[in-house]
Protein backbone atom coordinates (compact mmCIF):
# COMPACT_ATOMS: atom_id res chain seq x y z
CA UNK A 1 0.00 0.00 0.00
CA UNK A 2 1.37 3.31 -0.77
CA UNK A 3 0.77 5.76 2.42
CA UNK A 4 1.15 9.25 1.67
CA UNK A 5 1.78 12.23 4.00
CA UNK A 6 4.59 12.62 6.79
CA UNK A 7 5.38 11.11 9.73
CA UNK A 8 7.81 12.04 12.51
CA UNK A 9 10.33 9.51 13.29
CA UNK A 10 9.87 9.41 16.95
CA UNK A 11 6.29 8.40 15.64
CA UNK A 12 7.04 5.71 13.44
CA UNK A 13 5.47 3.02 15.25
CA UNK A 14 2.46 5.29 14.24
CA UNK A 15 3.16 4.96 10.62
CA UNK A 16 3.89 0.67 10.52
CA UNK A 17 0.26 0.35 12.21
CA UNK A 18 -1.63 2.79 9.93
CA UNK A 19 0.12 0.37 7.16
CA UNK A 20 -1.32 -2.51 8.86
CA UNK A 21 -4.55 -1.71 8.19
CA UNK A 22 -4.37 -2.36 4.96
CA UNK A 23 -2.84 -6.02 5.29
CA UNK A 24 -4.70 -7.38 7.58
CA UNK A 25 -8.14 -6.25 6.66
CA UNK A 26 -10.22 -4.94 3.58
CA UNK A 27 -9.67 -1.44 4.13
CA UNK A 28 -10.36 0.62 1.73
CA UNK A 29 -8.72 4.04 2.47
CA UNK A 30 -8.25 5.92 5.62
CA UNK A 31 -5.99 8.57 7.23
CA UNK A 32 -4.45 9.78 10.97
CA UNK A 33 -3.54 13.26 11.62
CA UNK A 34 -1.76 13.72 15.13
CA UNK A 35 -0.99 17.02 16.87
CA UNK A 36 0.75 17.51 20.32
CA UNK A 37 1.58 20.71 21.65
CA UNK A 38 0.13 22.31 18.47
CA UNK A 39 3.10 20.56 16.20
CA UNK A 40 1.63 17.97 13.42
CA UNK A 41 3.45 14.62 14.31
CA UNK A 42 1.78 12.38 12.10
CA UNK A 43 -0.35 13.13 8.70
CA UNK A 44 -1.00 10.14 6.47
CA UNK A 45 -3.19 8.81 4.19
CA UNK A 46 -3.89 5.68 1.94
CA UNK A 47 -5.82 4.16 -0.25
CA UNK A 48 -9.35 4.58 -2.10
CA UNK A 49 -12.12 6.66 -1.44
CA UNK A 50 -14.54 5.10 -3.08
CA UNK A 51 -16.29 1.47 -2.60
CA UNK A 52 -15.08 0.14 -6.42
CA UNK A 53 -11.36 1.51 -5.64
CA UNK A 54 -11.25 4.08 -8.53
CA UNK A 55 -10.67 7.46 -6.69
CA UNK A 56 -7.30 7.41 -4.41
CA UNK A 57 -7.77 8.85 -1.26
CA UNK A 58 -6.00 12.47 -1.18
CA UNK A 59 -5.14 14.29 2.13
CA UNK A 60 -8.21 16.37 1.98
CA UNK A 61 -10.88 13.14 1.38
CA UNK A 62 -13.88 14.08 3.33
CA UNK A 63 -15.45 11.19 5.36
CA UNK A 64 -18.52 10.74 7.63
CA UNK A 65 -17.52 10.12 10.97
CA UNK A 66 -20.01 7.92 13.44
CA UNK A 67 -19.45 7.63 17.06
CA UNK A 68 -16.21 9.29 17.11
CA UNK A 69 -16.97 11.37 20.42
CA UNK A 70 -18.84 8.99 22.96
CA UNK A 71 -15.42 8.10 24.31
CA UNK A 72 -14.48 11.50 25.38
CA UNK A 73 -17.82 12.33 26.53
CA UNK A 74 -17.83 8.91 28.48
CA UNK A 75 -14.64 10.24 30.13
CA UNK A 76 -15.72 13.88 30.83
CA UNK A 77 -18.46 12.29 32.61
CA UNK A 78 -17.08 10.01 34.12
CA UNK A 79 -14.54 12.20 35.62
CA UNK A 80 -17.38 14.39 36.82
CA UNK A 81 -18.84 11.55 38.63
CA UNK A 82 -15.92 10.78 40.22
CA UNK A 83 -15.46 14.58 41.06
CA UNK A 84 -19.15 14.19 42.81
CA UNK A 85 -20.29 17.15 40.37
CA UNK A 86 -22.45 14.44 38.36
CA UNK A 87 -25.24 11.39 39.67
CA UNK A 88 -25.29 8.14 37.59
CA UNK A 89 -28.34 7.58 38.97
CA UNK A 90 -30.12 11.20 38.45
CA UNK A 91 -32.18 12.11 35.70
CA UNK A 92 -30.66 13.73 33.09
CA UNK A 93 -33.52 16.29 33.06
CA UNK A 94 -31.82 17.31 36.67
CA UNK A 95 -28.90 19.55 35.21
CA UNK A 96 -30.79 19.70 31.52
CA UNK A 97 -34.51 20.53 31.99
CA UNK A 98 -35.40 20.71 28.77
CA UNK A 99 -34.04 17.06 28.10
CA UNK A 100 -37.16 16.35 30.23
CA UNK A 101 -39.40 16.92 26.72
CA UNK A 102 -41.41 14.57 25.28
CA UNK A 103 -41.14 11.68 28.14
CA UNK A 104 -37.51 11.62 28.76
CA UNK A 105 -38.17 13.36 32.45
CA UNK A 106 -36.96 10.04 34.12
CA UNK A 107 -33.88 9.33 31.70
CA UNK A 108 -30.69 8.61 33.78
CA UNK A 109 -26.88 9.63 33.01
CA UNK A 110 -26.58 6.25 33.35
CA UNK A 111 -28.94 4.75 30.85
CA UNK A 112 -28.13 7.40 28.40
CA UNK A 113 -23.90 6.12 28.74
CA UNK A 114 -24.97 2.60 28.44
CA UNK A 115 -27.43 3.37 25.45
CA UNK A 116 -30.43 2.05 27.57
CA UNK A 117 -32.09 4.98 27.04
CA UNK A 118 -34.03 4.21 24.31
CA UNK A 119 -33.21 6.70 22.29
CA UNK A 120 -31.82 5.65 18.89
CA UNK A 121 -31.41 8.20 16.60
CA UNK A 122 -31.77 11.81 16.53
CA UNK A 123 -34.73 13.23 13.68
Amino acid sequence: MDIQGYFDLRFEAVREAFGELFEQTAQRGAAICVQLGGETVVDLWAGTADNAGEEVWQQDTLVNLFSCTKTFTAVAALQLVAEGKLELDSPVARIWPEFAANGKQGITLRQLLSHQAGLPAIR
